[in-house]
C-alpha cells in the first residue's frame, strides 16, 4: 500500500477535533475509508513520531503530530508543501514536516515582519 500524504494529514485534522485525548480507532474516526488503510496510515504516523500507541486499539497524537497539524493546517501551507514535493520527485514525511514549517515561518516573517 502507497502512503497517502492527503489521508494522513485527514487523519491528523480529525483526530485533532476529536474532544478526547484518546482515539479508538474502531469507534471515533469516520474517515470512510478501508479499516486497513486507516490502521496503515496509523502505524506510519506512529513510526514517524507524530502519532504513539497507547492500547490495542487506542492512540494519542505527540507533541510533534500537533507541530505538524499547525503547520499544515492551512489550506494553502499545504498545497504548496504537496507542490514543493513534487517538484524534487517526493519526500520523506519529516522532510515535508520541515517544508511546511519552512513555509509558515515564511509566511509569519511576511505579516509580522521580522526575520524567524
Amino acid at each position: 500500500m502507497k502512503r497517502d500524504n492527503d489521508y494522513i494529514r485527514l487523519i491528523l485534522l480529525e483526530i485533532e477535533a476529536q474532544s478526547d485525548w484518546l482515539i479508538l480507532l474502531s469507534e471515533e474516526l469516520s474517515l470512510g475509508e478501508d479499516e486497513r488503510k486507516l490502521e496503515y496510515h496509523m502505524q506510519l504516523l506512529c513510526d514517524a513520531g507524530l502519532a504513539t500507541q497507547v492500547s490495542a486499539n487506542g492512540f494519542r497524537l505527540t507533541n510533534a503530530g500537533h507541530d505538524y497539524i499547525d503547520a499544515i493546517r492551512n489550506d494553502g501551507i499545504w498545497q504548496r508543501t504537496k507542490d514543493g514535493a513534487s517538484k524534487v520527485g517526493g519526500m520523506t514525511l519529516s522532510m515535508m514536516k520541515d517544508l511546511a514549517v519552512a513555509y509558515v515561518k515564511q509566511e509569519a516573517a511576511v505579516k509580522l515582519g521580522i526575520t524567524l
